[in-house]
C-alpha cells in the first residue's frame, strides 16, 4: 500500500510522463482493476475498511484517530484461522480502543491485547511518519522506529525524520521543512539510500529472510504522501513540462454544493489553486513516486533471485488519491476520481490464474474485496457475514462472477473546519457515494441536495447534473440503491448464514415442542419420548 498514490500516476494507467517499470512489471504479470474504489477517501477510515472487510458504517471507525472498536474481526483474525500469519511492515493509521481495552481487562502487553491495539496485525516494525516538531514539543507516543534508525546512521537531533528527510537546505544555509511547498523543488537534505521508501524495503526484505511458515505481509509504504519532498536524485526528474493542467472548471464554481463549496474555500484548496503550487508540488510527488516504484524494482528482483516470486501473491494498491489542485481542492475527502479512485493490481502465482495475465478488468472493485480475496487464497472459508466484501479471485481466474451492480464510498467530516463553516451538527456531517460505472450521486446529510456526474459524457466531472431537474430519474434510482446498501445486514456478526441453518429445528429435536394441539402436527420421533405408558406416579413419600 502507498499512501495517497493516485490510480492515473502509473506508466501501466497511462500516466503521460512518469514511467513506472516495476510497477507495470506487475501488472504484466496480473490483472489491473481499473474501477477500484476506496470505502472512505480518509486515511484512518479507507484504512480500517482494508483491514476489516467491512464498510466505515459497520466498522465506525469514520475518521484519522477513530479508535476501532475492541471485537472488531481484522484481516489478522481471519487469516490465522486459515492457517497463516499477518503481518505489519510500516504505516496503519490505527488508534486503539484503550477505554474498550480497559473495561474487558486486556493488556497491551498480552499477545491479543497487542493486536487488538495494532488493528490485529503482528508488528514486525510500524512507522505511521509525520513526527511533528512543534512549539509544545516533540510527541513521539510510540517511538518512531525509523527515528532511532536515522539517529543510529549518524543523522543528528531527537527529531532527525524533521531536520533531514522532511528538511532541504535553502540558500542560506538554513532548514528548508518539507511543511512549506515553496521547497518542494529541493532535495530532502539525507542520503537517497536512508530515505523513508528504501528503509521500509529493507525492513521487508529482512521480515522475508526470518519467515518460516506461511504469511501474510502488510507492506505499508509511507509515500507518496506529503510531504512533498524528495531526495536527489529524485528531487529534479520531473520539470515544469510535467506538470498537467488542473482539471478544473469554472461551472464547478457556479451554485456549488455548499459542501463542496466550503471545500473549495478551505487552506489546502487555496494553497493548490496557486499555479506556483502545483509547479513545486507535482514534480516532487512524481519524484516520489518514482522512487517508490524503484524500490518495487529492489522487492520484486529479491523475490526473484531467491525463487519466491512462484508462491508469493502481490497486491499494488492504496487507501485514496490525491486532488492536486483538481477541482480547485488538494488533499483527498470527496467523491471525484482523483479522490476516490484507487490504483489495484492483482500477481496470482498459480496457475489458475495464467489466462488473465497482464490484462485489466473493469468490474466495481472496492478496498474491502481485498480481505475476502486473502482469505480464499489462503485456503479459508470467507465469513461472509462478517466480511463485506467479494473475493476477486474468480476475476483472476478468468470467470466472469455474479458481480455488484455499484460502489459505495462514505465520508464523515464532523471533526473538520467545513463542518464548523456549515454550522452543522457531527452526525449530520456525513457524505454518501454511489457509483454504478456511468453515474456518481454524492449524497449529503444536514438536508442539501445530492450531487450527480454522468461520467460517460463529462469524464472529468464538471458538470453537476443534480443543479437542475432533468435527471431525477437517475437520482432516484441511485438513491433506491443507496437505500438498498443501508438495509444491509451487516451488524449479525456472530453468526453466519449456515450456523443459522444448523439451527433450524434444533430445539424440536432435543424435545423443546411448544404450541402442539395434539402432537400431529411433527413427525413422530419428536413426540416418541413423550408417548407410552406412564411413569409410575411419584407420591411424595
Amino acid at each position: 500500500m502507498y499512501d495517497q498514490l493516485r490510480f492515473d500516476y502509473l506508466g501501466c494507467a497511462g500516466h503521460p510522463h512518469l514511467e513506472t517499470p516495476h510497477f507495470d512489471r506487475v501488472a504484466a504479470k496480473g490483472v489491473r482493476f481499473t474501477n477500484a474504489y476506496v470505502q472512505s477517501p480518509i486515511c484512518g477510515a479507507s484504512r480500517m475498511s482494508f483491514y476489516t472487510g467491512r464498510y466505515v458504517s459497520s466498522h465506525g471507525a469514520a475518521w484519522n484517530g477513530f479508535p476501532l472498536r475492541v471485537g472488531e474481526l481484522t484481516l489478522g483474525d481471519h487469516m490465522r484461522a486459515a492457517g497463516m500469519d499477518c503481518w505489519l511492515i510500516g504505516k496503519t493509521h490505527m488508534k486503539a480502543d484503550k477505554d474498550g481495552m480497559k473495561r474487558l481487562g486486556l493488556s497491551p502487553d498480552s499477545m491479543i491485547g497487542a493486536r487488538q491495539a495494532e488493528c490485529g496485525f503482528d508488528v514486525w516494525i510500524r512507522d505511521d511518519g509525520l513526527w511533528g516538531y512543534g512549539p509544545d514539543g516533540f510527541y513521539d507516543e510510540k517511538r518512531s522506529p525509523y527515528n532511532e534508525y536515522l539517529k543510529s546512521k549518524g543523522y543528528a537531533g531527537e527529531n532527525p525524520w524533521a531536520d533531514f528527510a522532511n528538511a532541504g537546505i535553502d540558500e542560506d544555509g538554513g532548514v528548508a521543512s518539507g511543511w512549506m511547498f515553496a521547497n518542494a523543488d529541493k532535495p530532502a537534505n539525507i542520503s537517497e539510500k536512508d530515505s523513508e521508501t528504501p528503509w521500509l524495503t529493507a525492513r521487508t526484505i529482512d521480515f522475508i529472510e526470518e519467515q518460516t511458515t506461511p504469511w501474510c505481509a502488510h507492506v505499508s509504504y509511507i509515500k507518496p504522501h506529503w510531504p512533498y519532498i524528495v531526495p536527489a536524485p529524485y528531487h529534479d526528474m520531473f520539470g515544469l513540462n510535467h506538470v498537467p493542467a488542473a482539471c478544473r472548471h469554472e461551472v464547478e464554481r457556479e451554485d456549488a454544493h455548499p459542501v463542496f463549496a466550503a471545500y473549495m474555500e478551505n487552506k489546502i484548496a487555496a494553497a493548490f489553486q496557486q499555479e506556483e503550487v502545483r509547479r513545486k508540488v507535482i514534480p516532487a510527488y512524481m519524484g516520489l513516486i518514482k522512487q517508490c516504484d524503484d524500490q518495487l524494482g529492489v522487492l520484486l528482483d529479491y523475490l526473484e533471485r531467491t525463487g519466491r516470486m512462484k508462491d508469493t501473491m502481490i497486491v499494488l494498491t492504496s487507501d485514496h488519491g490525491d486532488y492536486l489542485g483538481d477541482h480547485w481542492l488538494g488533499e483527498k475527502d470527496l467523491f471525484h476520481d482523483p479522490s476516490v479512485k484507487i490504483p489495484m493490481i492483482v500477481y496470482d502465482p498459480r496457475p489458475e490464474a495464467d489466462a488473465t495475465r497482464g490484462t485489466t478488468c473493469d468490474a466495481l472493485v472496492e478496498s474491502i474485496d481485498l480481505a475476502p480475496t486473502f482469505v480464499e487464497a489462503a485456503g479459508g472459508k470467507v465469513a461472509d457475514h462478517i466480511l463485506e466484501g467479494r473475493s476477486l479471485l474468480p476475476w483472476l481466474r478468468g470467470e466472469s462472477p455474479d458481480w455488484r451492480a455499484y460502489a459505495i464510498s462514505e465520508f464523515d467530516y464532523s471533526p473538520t473546519q467545513q463542518a464548523v463553516k456549515l454550522g452543522l451538527d457531527p452526525k449530520d456531517c456525513r457524505l454518501f457515494m454511489v457509483f454504478d460505472g456511468r453515474y456518481k450521486l454524492m449524497h449529503a446529510e444536514g438536508g442539501f441536495r445530492p450531487m450527480l456526474f454522468d461520467l460517460q459524457e463529462d469524464p472529468e466531472e464538471f458538470h453537476d447534473l443534480a443543479k437542475g431537474t432533468s435527471h431525477k430519474n437517475e437520482i432516484d434510482r441511485l438513491y433506491i440503491a443507496l437505500a438498498e446498501w443501508g438495509r444491509r445486514c451487516a451488524q449479525r456478526v456472530t453468526r453466519s448464514d449456515d450456523d443459522i441453518r444448523g439451527m433450524h429445528g434444533r430445539s424440536l429435536r432435543r424435545g423443546i415442542l411448544p404450541f402442539l394441539v395434539d402432537g400431529s402436527e411433527v413427525p413422530e420421533e419428536l413426540t416418541e419420548k413423550y408417548r407410552g405408558p406412564a411413569l409410575q406416579r411419584h407420591t411424595g413419600d
